[in-house]
């Protein structure tokens, strides 16, 4: 890097104190200026990183912010992103890229006439335990990827309103694991049935949503993915993958703070859980800043772009289909028909 890196941050909220933190926390990076609707959550932000608090138009048109960093709601992320590729800014976005597919595929084709790159927020293929369980399949020691199971559950429901305008678990939460399972099996998704109930929280079922879900994925050569989520659970933040191959299996489990294990007339005991993503993915939300870094100085940077974000979005959308329809869907070409 020639230096560091000035940004700007669009959103305040609980994704965007979080992209705050890791930017603070990244040598080569400095949060210029921050903007949300809510000014307190906004000064809050500036205070806790010497940022400035601005409007949205003044940190996508301030010539000295380098790179946006857009961790605003759904509904305003394709506006957001289209508006700073104008300003010819390097983009990072929260997913999903829109709420529809058709939207988000406009927004894609307008930053691409732009020029400028636009990396979408997978924060899991940074984590550490993702990107070694990539190195060991692409090493060739497990053989062919035949099988992927991802364990998805938070470790508790979000806000109803948040339910309300987040697109649904399948492009909200779900999205995550359908990226994941790209990157692991190394091969497009060409089919998707899916299901769900709304089991935690009777008010997710009322507002059109589910919390506990299941769906599989199918590649092209006919590789499977299996994918549960669950909006709560009684123990923390659970992420577990397995991936069998030809040859053999590579797995990741729930990392703790210590390998301590105690054990009396109960049984055996172990260092709880991360209580949420914020904790369990603070390393992958900082090597993530420092990949968009590395992007805004013109590094060559393996990063998820606008056509991975349209991919996974294509997906949700089949499964959102196949959840209606109690059917197996084909998943739609995210470049459009």
């Amino acid at each position: 890097m020639t230096g560091p890196v000035a940004l700007g941050l669009l959103g305040a909220g609980r994704i965007g104190r979080v992209h705050a933190r890791s930017i603070a926390a990244v040598e080569d990076a400095h949060l210029a200026a921050v903007a949300d609707p809510d000014e307190t959550a906004a000064s809050s932000v500036a205070r806790q990183t010497g940022a400035r608090p601005a409007s949205a138009d003044e940190v996508i048109d301030d010539p000295a912010i380098q790179g946006v960093v857009i961790a605003t709601p759904t509904d305003l992320h394709a506006e957001q992103i289209e508006s700073a590729a104008r300003a010819g800014k390097p983009i990072f976005s929260e997913k999903p890229i829109a709420l529809s597919l058709d939207r988000a595929r406009r927004t894609v084709s307008a930053v691409a006439r732009r020029g400028v790159p636009l990396m979408i927020g997978f924060q899991r293929r940074f984590d550490p335990s993702y990107r070694r369980l990539r190195e060991i399949i692409d090493g060739g020691e497990i053989g062919d990827v035949e099988l992927v199971q991802i364990t998805s559950r938070d470790s508790a429901p979000p806000r109803i309103a948040f339910v309300e305008s987040s697109g649904g678990l399948f492009r909200d939460m779900m999205i995550h694991d359908f990226d994941i399972a790209r990157f692991l099996i190394g091969e497009e998704i060409v089919e998707v049935a899916a299901t769900g109930s709304a089991l935690v929280d009777a008010a997710i079922g009322a507002a059109g949503d589910v919390d506990t879900a299941a769906a599989v994925l199918r590649s092209r050569s006919g590789r499977l993915a299996l994918i549960s989520n669950s909006r709560r659970t009684a123990y923390g933040y659970d992420q577990r993958v397995e991936v069998h191959g030809s040859r053999g299996m590579v797995s990741a489990g729930n990392p703790v703070a210590t390998t301590v294990t105690r054990a009396g007339e109960s049984g055996f005991a172990t260092d709880p859980l991360s209580d949420s993503f914020v904790d369990r993915f603070s390393d992958a939300y900082r090597l993530e800043i420092e990949a968009f870094c590395d992007l805004v100085n013109g590094g060559e940077v393996d990063y998820p772009d606008g056509t991975d974000g349209l991919v996974s979005l294509a997906i949700a959308d089949a499964a959102t289909r196949s959840l209606e329809t109690g059917r197996s869907v084909a998943v739609a070409d995210p470049t459009g028909p």
